[in-house]
C-alpha cells in the first residue's frame, strides 16, 4: 500500500519552512549588499573636487594655454587650511598627554637640579652632579 496522502502532508509543510529561510537569507544577502554599496557611494563622492581640478589641469596643458597660477596658489592655500585643521584636532586630542610628559620632564630637571644642590657639600657622590 501506497502512502501518498503522507509524502504529500510533508510537502505542505517543508516548503513553508524552506520559502521561511530563503526569504531570511535573501534579506540577510540584500542588507549587506545595500551597506556595502552605500560606503562605496561615499568613497567615490569624496575624490570629485580633485578629479576635477587634475581633470582642469590636464586639459589646459594639452591645450597649450598653461596653467593659471592662481589655481595652483588657491589649491596650495586649501591644503594648507585643510592640514591646519587636521593639526588642530590632533593637538586637542594629545594636549593633555603632551602637556604632563613635559610637566613630568620639568619635574625631573627640577629634582636633579636639587638633588645635586643638596649633593654639594657632601661626601656622596652622584654621576649626574660631576
Amino acid at each position: 500500500m501506497k502512502k501518498t496522502l503522507d509524502s504529500r502532508l510533508f510537502l505542505v509543510y517543508y516548503i513553508p519552512i524552506i520559502r521561511k529561510d530563503m526569504m531570511k537569507k535573501l534579506i540577510l544577502i540584500l542588507a549587506v549588499l545595500w551597506f556595502g554599496l552605500n560606503a562605496f557611494a561615499k568613497s567615490v563622492q569624496a575624490d570629485d573636487y580633485n578629479t576635477a581640478v587634475v581633470a582642469h589641469v590636464i586639459k589646459e596643458n594639452i591645450s597649450g594655454n598653461g596653467v593659471d597660477m592662481s589655481v595652483l596658489e588657491s589649491e596650495m592655500q586649501k591644503l594648507a587650511y585643510n592640514f591646519a585643521l587636521q593639526m588642530t584636532d590632533v593637538l586637542e586630542k594629545n594636549l593633555p598627554v603632551i602637556l604632563e610628559s613635559l610637566a613630568a620632564e620639568l619635574r625631573m630637571n627640577a629634582d636633579s637640579k636639587y638633588k645635586c644642590k643638596l649633593l654639594k657639600g657632601s661626601k656622596i657622590e652622584d654621576k649626574e652632579c660631576s
